[in-house]
């Protein structure tokens, strides 16, 4: 089945997306007395709020064309923009911060961070396809800059440590 999301939906993945990064974050934060690597994970629970916020007026802001773009197979459930951000980047878990024990080191966990982050230009890139405007494929390349941000900090950290 040929699947299209509008703009709109995309910014709403990409809300649900930064909530869950932020939870993510929160708790690598919450792991670790090491003053600058929870400073660094606070910092971007911070920038992972924001996004959220600019994501929301990226969306409001979308013309009202775009907004009435058809979305195919959203009707049966199934590429509701929660859905999709559940299964794309920081796991399937409702709360992705499930996934950290307590047990990692601070490596494993900026390995991870990155891998996560990596995975969400993936999915952007991947979704970027299904925007009929190149307007609107312009504001999603504007979200993978914003993840390309936070992979270099995360992996200045991890260069630091190794």
């Amino acid at each position: 089945m040929d699947v299209t999301f509008n703009a709109s939906e995309i910014f709403e993945i990409a809300e649900q997306i930064e909530r869950n990064g932020t939870r993510f974050y929160h708790k690598a934060a919450e792991l670790f007395d090491e003053h600058q690597i929870r400073n660094m994970f606070l910092e971007l629970v911070n920038w992972e709020t924001k996004h959220q916020e600019v994501f929301r007026d990226m969306r409001k802001q979308l013309s009202h064309k775009s907004r009435e773009l058809p979305t195919v197979g959203s009707e049966a459930g199934l590429f509701t923009p929660k859905a999709m951000a559940g299964l794309a980047v920081f796991g399937i878990k409702p709360d992705p911060s499930e996934e950290l024990t307590g047990k990692e080191s601070i490596v494993d966990v900026l390995k991870k961070a990155i891998i996560k982050e990596k995975d969400s230009i993936v999915y952007y890139t991947g979704l970027k396809e299904f925007i009929p405007t190149r307007a609107d494929r312009d504001k999603i390349d504007d979200i993978i800059k914003e993840e390309l941000r936070h992979i270099r900090i995360l992996s200045q950290s991890l260069a630091q440590r190794q």
